[in-house]
């Protein structure tokens, strides 16, 4: 069997998820065993050569290994992970006769699907990640939400186009911020936010004005002790675009108006919205939350247009915007009170 040699000079992180051993780098000194049920044993090697170890008047068998700080009984140059479980995960390192450190590797344990418990909960739209994208500059959010009672981390990700999964490269800057994926067709820049639940993205190569002809595919792995698991999501731009609400911005007694949101993509006439508008005839008190109901008198749809005449005794209006040439997601709603001046009557003079 092929042993997997770990490398104390990688340069770059490297992953690579079809590795037909089952197993992965996810960074250096990091592994990643997909335990599938093919394999009961996993071998792990401390030295790449460790003929330089005998040279030194040592035996192979002077190798000892602990995991998370124990010792372990196995020895030798090869450590046979137990795969029997879940709990092969830990930090192992390797040491020469004396107890110095001679390596050491982090085991994260991925379980296939059939078998794996989630951290994250389905967003309610069938997947485990949101993603969403306020215009056709390139740039993208997927977002996710932690099962109750379990903790977890984002341990790596990748973004990258799906005709690009075999020669793709992903690397983490010296800050542990932002990660850089990177081929011949496109290039990723992403970073996650400071609540842990949410990763921006923007594809540095994405042409607006083009129609995409392959997918974006992003994929989180999350960690949760030694355990990982991943999450992936494909799309195209057009297929995730949800503009940013509309401003309403003037109100009389029968017109209201209102602008593109500023983060719309430009020039509009290429990028044009269709708007929805609901009217209500009675006064709200959380008008945001009226919108969502079905009790609107009127609902009607314009195209383009910015400017729209409301019916008589309209209280309250809302509206929302959505991309007219795409079937892509509705903006939130937008909302106004309408306050309309009621007739004096006249005083008769007796």
């Amino acid at each position: 069997m092929t042993l997997f040699v770990f490398s104390l000079l990688c340069a770059f992180l490297q992953v690579s998820d079809q590795n037909p051993t089952n197993q992965w780098t996810m960074m250096p000194h990091v592994l990643v065993v997909v335990m599938d049920g093919t394999l009961d044993q996993q071998p792990l090697s401390c030295l790449e050569q460790p003929e330089k170890l005998l040279r030194r008047d040592n035996k192979d068998g002077d190798i000892s290994w602990r995991k998370n700080g124990e010792e372990e009984g196995q020895r030798g140059n090869v450590y046979l992970l137990d795969l029997k479980n879940s709990f092969a995960g830990g930090n192992y390192t390797c040491h020469s006769k004396d107890g110095s450190l001679l390596n050491h590797t982090e085991v994260l344990i991925q379980d296939d699907e059939t078998t794996s418990k989630r951290i994250i909960v389905k967003t309610g739209q069938g997947d485990h990640l949101y993603c969403s994208a306020q215009n056709y500059n390139g740039e993208f959010h997927c977002s996710w939400t932690w099962q109750s009672r379990r903790v977890g981390q984002v341990a790596f990700l990748k973004a990258r186009r799906i005709s690009d999964d075999d020669d793709g490269q992903c690397s983490l800057d010296e800050s542990g911020r932002l990660w850089t994926c990177s081929s011949g067709q496109s290039n990723f820049g992403c970073s996650v936010d400071d609540s842990g639940h949410r990763i921006l993205c923007l594809d540095q190569q994405h042409c607006p004005y083009a129609e995409e002809s392959q997918h974006i595919y992003v994929t989180v792995y999350m960690k949760s002790g030694y355990l990982v698991e991943s999450y992936s999501k494909h799309f195209y731009m057009s297929e995730i675009v949800k503009p940013d609400k509309v401003a309403i911005t003037k109100v009389n007694t029968t017109m209201i108006e209102w602008t593109y949101p500023s983060s719309w993509s430009s020039p509009y006439s290429y990028f044009p919205l269709t708007f929805q508008i609901a009217q209500f005839r009675e006064r709200c008190k959380k008008c945001d939350k009226q919108c969502t109901d079905s009790k609107a008198i009127k609902t009607s749809t314009v195209h383009s247009t910015c400017q729209f005449k409301v019916k008589h005794r309209v209280k309250a209006v809302c509206i929302r915007a959505k991309d007219v040439l795409c079937n892509s997601q509705w903006s939130d709603w937008s909302f106004i009170r309408l306050r309309r001046h009621k007739k004096k009557k006249r005083q008769q003079n007796k």
